[in-house]
């Protein structure tokens, strides 16, 4: 029942759109219609800089490290936490506050596997740098970090690596159209304002 309820949670902690509020703040476009039409931090900072960028990084990466770290402590199954990493994930995807239009939850991801170590977000990190700085595709970065995510975390904690392959998974999936954008090369890259439009990049 408990963990029922964790799951929820999470999912309603992570439908708390911070690239919508944020924007809103900064008295910025929707980020559901402008720039990629992604309510991300990569379509934040092209609308509006850094700063904001910054403020939705955060917030979407505590989306998923709150739930799945508060699960960890209680001694929830490696099982469990996978599906409640997945739920804080589904819930920036398909947010309920927000007419189910959200994101790639590429950082609410991240956020979700810091519980199993420093080691395993550094790695993440360092291999989205490098991929970012070599191509600067946003979503390249993001799709071949979380795909060598279940290696690493086999690598680190093994007992996990199934939870995690459940986030790739689901990354990948949501990352779709921005894969068949790759290959057409007409994917934008970090530092262009504008964006293709002519479709809905969340469907």
């Amino acid at each position: 029942m408990l963990a029922i309820l964790i799951f929820v949670l999470a999912y309603l902690l992570g439908s708390i759109s911070s690239a919508i509020l944020v924007s809103r703040l900064f008295s910025l476009p929707d980020p559901r219609s402008h720039g990629s039409n992604n309510p991300g931090a990569t379509n934040v900072y092209r609308l509006g800089g850094a700063l904001p960028a910054c403020l939705v990084l955060i917030f979407d990466i505590l989306k998923g490290t709150i739930p799945v770290w508060g699960a960890y402590f209680l001694k929830f199954e490696p099982f469990e936490l996978g599906l409640i990493a997945v739920a804080a994930c589904l819930g920036h995807m398909y947010p309920l506050f927000f007419s189910f239009r959200g994101g790639k939850a590429v950082a609410t991801a991240f956020g979700s596997l810091l519980p199993i170590g420093l080691s395993l977000a550094g790695l993440l990190i360092f291999t989205w740098l490098v991929i970012i700085a070599v191509t600067r595709y946003s979503s390249l970065a993001a799709l071949v970090t979380v795909s060598l995510a279940p290696l690493y975390t086999w690598l680190i904690k093994p007992l996990y690596t199934l939870p995690v392959a459940f986030i790739t998974i689901l990354i990948i999936f949501r990352h779709r159209t921005n894969i068949i954008r790759l290959f057409s090369g007409d994917e934008p890259k970090v530092g262009t304002k504008k964006a293709p439009t002519d479709e809905n990049k969340n469907i």
